[in-house]
């Protein structure tokens, strides 16, 4: 068995799992404090897998996702074991990465003209403003969609004999073809309580009052 996640990638992808189910559930219920506090949570996570992504372990570096159209193809149809993301499941990772981000920008720009506003509404124009609340909503339907196609990829794999799942729980993986360089997650989640602290005193101060 070969290491290959580092903690904080196996908690990130947890952590993430539960923020946008809460995300989901929070906005569909109008439970728009909590809402926001999780949203702040996840834009957190999200920062700093990207930062992660630059100075963390090998198989999480961002530079790993990217891979030609032609390596793509090859990880779908062969069977082949990969240290990490697949080429395939790059791709993948890559349009969540997108999704979610544009997820978390739009809702910090959008409001009801009632009582819900993000924090950088004021700041841009109102025409502006509505488009990110079009893109709020109509993003959320691709994120689910994505999210469908990433559930039936992980079913595919383990068809194929590939737990992905045990792997992103256990962090270790069978019949590696190498040994990646690893570093411990203890710094990363040290940036994400960081940034989660700084984004929760600041732009969520008020929703959080209003959990209390």
């Amino acid at each position: 068995m070969t290491k290959v996640w580092d903690g904080f990638i196996r908690g990130f992808h947890w952590l993430l799992v539960a923020g946008l189910v809460t995300l989901y559930i929070t906005g569909e219920e109008g439970m728009m404090d909590l809402h926001f506090v999780t949203g702040y949570l996840v834009l957190a996570l999200m920062a700093t897998r990207l930062i992660w992504g630059v100075i963390g372990s090998q198989t999480a570096k961002l530079s790993a996702l990217f891979h030609s159209p032609k390596a793509i193809l090859s990880a779908i149809k062969s069977k082949q074991s990969h240290v990490g993301h697949n080429p395939a499941g790059s791709l993948m990772v890559l349009l969540f990465f997108v999704l979610i981000l544009v997820q978390l920008v739009s809702g910090l720009m959008t409001t009801d003209d009632i009582l819900v506003e993000g924090p950088l509404a004021q700041y841009v124009s109102y025409d502006l403003v509505e488009l990110a609340g079009d893109i709020h909503h109509t993003n959320i339907e691709l994120l689910i969609a994505a999210i469908a196609l990433h559930i039936f990829a992980i079913v595919v794999y383990r068809l194929k004999g590939q737990n992905l799942v045990k792997t992103l729980v256990t962090g270790k993986q069978e019949n590696a073809v190498s040994t990646p360089v690893m570093k411990s997650g203890v710094v990363a989640y040290l940036v994400f309580i960081a940034l989660s602290a700084l984004l929760l005193f600041t732009w969520g101060a008020e929703p959080l009052q209003g959990l209390m």
